[in-house]
């Protein structure tokens, strides 16, 4: 998966499941963990993160699926799992809701 897709490109599908293989290694590497330590159904705040770092992961989310989403997000959905099906719904559909949040 490409984390640097221009805008002006279609952007690539991803499932659920992509996004929770993604975002697990993305965890993993943010925090210094191998991905098998990372547990998708875990809440993010069990990870010790700071806001820096939620901001952090925003913004690689946006850049993977190449549409601005607030970092509030991430509170909303507190797990990977929760988060990767809540984008993986909105990413075939419309994006307000997510900018909105």
């Amino acid at each position: 998966m490409s984390l640097s897709n221009p805008a002006s490109t279609p952007q690539p599908s991803y499932t659920a499941k992509d996004l929770q293989v993604w975002l697990a290694s993305f965890f993993a590497e943010l925090l210094g963990l191998q991905p098998a330590e990372i547990n998708i159904q875990e809440p993010f705040d069990s990870y010790g993160l700071d806001s820096a770092q939620v901001m952090i992961i925003a913004s690689k989310v946006e850049k993977l699926l190449g549409f601005q989403l607030s970092p509030l997000l991430v509170w909303h959905y507190p797990t990977i799992e929760s988060l990767s099906q809540r984008l993986a719904e909105e990413f075939g559909g419309s994006e307000t809701e997510l900018f909105q949040i």
